[in-house]
């Protein structure tokens, strides 16, 4: 695969780091594995679960960690006895893993579980209040009444 360096680009941009970070992460997408596999799901208007099928770890083995807008999820892989021609057929993966993700702005982590072998991360959208689009009521001038006998004013 062809690298390239996008850091000529980024000399003279200022003020531009987080569409740095953004080119740079897509960049690294391109070396990201397919393991292990993930689902996003939208549960309500707010609401995101991610669920990731991590078949043979455990609570401890998994870290998830969040740090700026990006939420990693690692696994490490237990240690194995020695089992050394005791298999015909290996197809369960217990390798190490890392998968990253890229959260939009006011997306809070809310929890976690791991049941039957899927981890479940729920995510929630919060925008602060100082963000959220307000109605402003428009007050104007009481009518003022006119005295008899002055004619009215077209507008």
């Amino acid at each position: 695969m062809n690298a390239i360096d996008f850091s000529p680009l980024f000399r003279s941009a200022i003020g531009f780091d987080r569409l740095t970070s953004l080119m740079e992460s897509a960049r690294g997408a391109a070396d990201n594995t397919t393991y292990p596999p993930y689902n996003i799901e939208r549960t309500g208007q707010d609401g995101y679960v991610l669920t990731m099928a991590v078949a043979g770890f455990g609570p401890d083995d998994i870290a998830i960690t969040a740090v700026e807008n990006t939420l990693t999820i690692a696994g490490r892989a237990q240690e194995q006895p020695e089992t050394q021609g005791r298999y015909l057929h290996r197809g369960i993966a217990a390798r190490a893993f890392e998968r990253r993700f890229v959260l939009a702005d006011h997306i809070l982590i809310e929890g976690a579980s791991l049941v039957n072998g899927l981890l479940h991360v729920t995510l929630k959208r919060q925008v602060p209040e100082a963000l959220k689009p307000r109605r402003i009521a428009i007050q104007g001038a009481a009518p003022q009444a006119q005295p008899e006998g002055q004619p009215q004013l077209a507008a």
